[in-house]
């Protein structure tokens, strides 16, 4: 199978399973994307949607995040781990927001990636998932499975990126990211996956990944 058939066959296959695409983490405005992007870091998406309530609760906005503390803003997240670096950066972000974008979250990656706490990920989810923007967010997810479907050489997700927007139309970058992620979750794990129910993997997976599955 050449590159180009096992693009369309992601393509098809996953546009059949998941017609309409959930957002992972809940969220009403581009603001509280950025938090909640920021806050699901090293975290799950299940216990930032149970957080993000109690946080947007007190503050929802940058102007009422920065009347809270730093302390009270960990005090709220702690559940969903890295409360120190995330408090901070919660605040400081919300603080530069007001200083430098009139309260509101910037719609290019180089404004995004200047705030405290946001990488290049976070920035890419928030201008893809509040603005429409093209991009192409890689998680460890989608860094594993394009891996195992021969689309990239796994090196790491700087690579992985470039990978993905030069195989995939960019027209579809943003909803695809999304039903790889839930793919992964679902039907592709890291460890202990089954094959049987993985047919991309089965399909067009490296010869290398299906002969190690086989061994076990």
């Amino acid at each position: 199978m050449t590159k180009a058939e096992k693009v369309s066959f992601v393509i098809d296959t996953l546009n059949r399973i998941y017609p309409e695409i959930p957002i992972p983490l809940d969220h009403q405005d581009p603001y509280t994307l950025l938090i909640a992007v920021l806050m699901s870091a090293q975290s799950t998406d299940v216990r930032v949607n149970k957080i993000t309530p109690l946080l947007f609760e007190k503050a929802d906005n940058p102007y009422d995040m920065v009347k809270l503390t730093v302390e009270e803003i960990r005090e709220i997240i702690k559940p969903v781990g890295l409360s120190p670096m995330k408090s901070k950066g919660i605040h400081g972000l919300s603080q530069i927001l007001i200083d430098k974008h009139n309260g509101e979250v910037p719609q290019d990656l180089q404004s995004l990636e200047e705030l405290p706490a946001v990488g290049h990920k976070t920035a890419s989810v928030v201008i893809s998932q509040a603005f429409g923007i093209p991009a192409f967010p890689v998680d460890t997810h989608i860094h594993r499975l394009l891996y195992r479907w021969g689309l990239t050489n796994g090196k790491n997700v700087v690579q992985t990126e470039k990978d993905a927007k030069r195989l995939f139309p960019e027209k579809i970058w943003n909803d695809l990211h999304l039903q790889i992620i839930w793919y992964g979750r679902q039907y592709c794990q890291a460890r202990g996956w089954d094959l049987d129910k993985d047919i991309i993997t089965a399909t067009v997976g490296r010869k290398s990944i299906l002969k190690k599955y086989y061994q076990k």
